[in-house]
Parts: C-alpha cells; sequence; structure tokens
C-alpha cells in the first residue's frame, strides 16, 4: 500500500492511498476556501456521566448534493471538489464539518462538577472508498476491500498515537434511511477524546465477568457462538453471527477467531479473509429484500490505553429496514429507555441470511 499526503486550500490534510507503490498523485487544490478554524466541545451528562460532542457548525454541511455537485467525486475542470486528482483508489481526509475539533490535549478526566465542559479535541476525518459516485461498498472488488481494510488500520494507528486520544472508531452509514446525506460510497473515523459509552459498558460487563469466573468473557461468547445456530458464515479465521440479544432486524457480529484488541493487530492472512466475507455478508443484506440495504457497519476497538486484554476488535453490521417497506425506527422504548424491542427472532434471521449466501 501507498500512501501520499497532500494539503487542501484551507490546509486540512487528505491522504491518497493506492494499491500499488509507485502510483503519481499530482493535483492541488485550486479552490478559494477561508482557513479551516471549526471548534466543538464536549459536555458531561451529569445522570449518565456521558460525553455529549456540541458541535453546531455542523448546521451548515453539504445535504444531498447532486450526482454532479458531489463533493467527494474526483474534481473536473468545471466542478472542484474535496479530492483535488482526477482519479483515485481510497481517499482520507479531515472532515469540512467535523463533529470533533479543537486542539489536542489531554484526555478528559471524570469530574464531581455538575456542569463539566471541554475543547472538543480529536479528529473526524471522511473515507471514500471509491471514486465512482454509483457504486458501493458491496460491488469494491476483494483487493479493493482489502485496500480498505489496510486504510482503516493504518489510520487507527496513526490517530492512537496522538495527544488526547482515547479511541479510534470507523464506520460506515449507508442510505439514506439511516440519515446519510452524502450518498457517494463513503465513511468516517472518528478519534474520540473519551471512551464512548458503549465501549465504557463493555468494559465494566467484561471486567465483572473476569473477576466472577477468571475467564474472558469474549472467549466464552466466541466458543459458545462458534457452531451455534445463529452463525450466518464461517472462514478460517473469521466468525460471523447473528447475536444472541439482536437490537436490530438483521443484524450480524463479525470476529476474528485469534482474539486481538484492535485493526492493526491483524495478521495479512486474517485481512485477505475479512475481505472476502464482508463483501459476501453485504451481497447477503442487498439481497434480503432485493434493493439497497440501508445499513450501519461499525468497528469495535478496544481503546488505546485501556482494557486492551479485556475486549476484542469485530465489526457490527446492522440494517433498520425490517420488512419491504417498513422500517424500524428508535421510538419510545428504544429512545427513552435504551431498551430495544425486537422485531424479528435472531435464529430466524440468521437461518434467512445462510439462505442468502
Amino acid at each position: 500500500m501507498q500512501a501520499t499526503p497532500v494539503r487542501l486550500a484551507d490546509g486540512r490534510e487528505l491522504i491518497y492511498y493506492d494499491e500499488s507503490p509507485g502510483t503519481a498523485r499530482a493535483g492541488t487544490d485550486s479552490r478559494q476556501l477561508a482557513a479551516f478554524s471549526a471548534t466543538s466541545t464536549v459536555r458531561r451528562d451529569p445522570l449518565l456521566d456521558q460525553w455529549v460532542i456540541v458541535a453546531g457548525h455542523r448546521q451548515e454541511r453539504t445535504h444531498l448534493p447532486s450526482a454532479g455537485e458531489c463533493p467527494l467525486c474526483p474534481s473536473r475542470e468545471d466542478h472542484l471538489t474535496e479530492i483535488p486528482a482526477t482519479d483515485y483508489q481510497v481517499v482520507v481526509f479531515e472532515n469540512r464539518f467535523p463533529a470533533l475539533a479543537g486542539p489536542e490535549a489531554p484526555v478528559v478526566t471524570p469530574s464531581h462538577d455538575l456542569f463539566v465542559e471541554a475543547p472538543g479535541s480529536g479528529r473526524c476525518e471522511v473515507i471514500c472508498f471509491t471514486s465512482e459516485h454509483d457504486s458501493s461498498f458491496a460491488s469494491l472488488t476483494p483487493s479493493r476491500a482489502r485496500l480498505v481494510l489496510e486504510v482503516w488500520a493504518d489510520r487507527t494507528r496513526e490517530l492512537s498515537a496522538r495527544q488526547g486520544v482515547a479511541q479510534v472508531f470507523c464506520f460506515e452509514n449507508r442510505g439514506p434511511e439511516i440519515g446519510v446525506t452524502e450518498p457517494h460510497p463513503h465513511g468516517q473515523i472518528y478519534a474520540y477524546p473519551f471512551v464512548t459509552p458503549r465501549t465504557r459498558r463493555m468494559i465494566e460487563v467484561a471486567s465483572r465477568y473476569r473477576q466472577e469466573t477468571g475467564r474472558r468473557l469474549v472467549n466464552d461468547l466466541m466458543a459458545a457462538e462458534r457452531d451455534g445456530p445463529r452463525v450466518v458464515a464461517r472462514t478460517e479465521h473469521w466468525t460471523a453471527f447473528v447475536p444472541f440479544a439482536a437490537r436490530w432486524p438483521y443484524e450480524v457480529h463479525i470476529y476474528p477467531r485469534q482474539i486481538v484488541p484492535d485493526l492493526p493487530s491483524l495478521t495479512d492472512r486474517e485481512r485477505d479473509d475479512f475481505a472476502s466475507l464482508y463483501l459476501d455478508l453485504l451481497g447477503r443484506f442487498d439481497r434480503l429484500f432485493d434493493q439497497p440495504a440501508p445499513y450501519v457497519s461499525a468497528w469495535h476497538q478496544a481503546p488505546v490505553n485501556e482494557a486492551r486484554d479485556l475486549l476484542s476488535l469485530h465489526l457490527e453490521l446492522f440494517t433498520s429496514r425490517r420488512a419491504v417497506g417498513k422500517l424500524k425506527y428508535l421510538a419510545g422504548s428504544e429512545s427513552a429507555m435504551d431498551v430495544f424491542v425486537g422485531d424479528i427472532v435472531p435464529e430466524d434471521a440468521a437461518v434467512r441470511l445462510r439462505g442468502l449466501g
């Protein structure tokens, strides 16, 4: 893999990633942009002890542009975009409308004050999977999907080394039903200045399990699921299964058989194996209702400096579509009480997904 960093007109960083070394990446961002200066803050919810990001400048972000005005397509003479080159394979750049933006600072520490606010230090990046506007991740070749995995690992490594970063999150939102405001195939990478609430809860549960049993929870979970009724697909290095207590109509968790804390820890053989499995699963999701599936694909990694012997890297893939023309909405119980109501029995979902291979 070759990485070629450049600077955009407003000073933000952009990195071209190519499968083969020696690829020339020329092109200067000739747009007239003011210097990048977005800032945000984080505020602690005193009742839940959870951080909330406040980023008022994001109200001005791009919203469902036409294909001819897409900011993620390669630049052309009559339309200059976020990517100066006339073509690319995979590209990563600092988000122009980031949720997290501010000076590098130490990780925020707990406080007994009721109202705690801190700079929204961290970083938000956009990753474009392909230069083809009307494509999708599921349409990538295995080698291109493998390149995206390499980029996720590289960005995790680089961002984890930054001062004040506590956790790195790579994810893709796909489809207007999910709330995507830019249809070009892309994902995002967040470098948080705190450990996210979901991960903090997993740490607490895994710690308690170890204290009570002397064992690692994720090892026992994988041993129980590996040959169970909810397995959707298996490869030499990965197992994909519908979780026992699935929250979404169709939800699949993908774990490496060798437990590792994060993406950079994967071996070359594990990376090769993942690419083909992931493309297969995305294809199954699209075949569920014979139309592109709205989905969230989220990498869960251990925090940078804690619980790395407790948690396991894994990918959670889920769709909000429960039937043709029907979506699952997070209404009263889910939104207000965080109690999900499953629309489809997990074992039934696994049977259906297995049949779509």
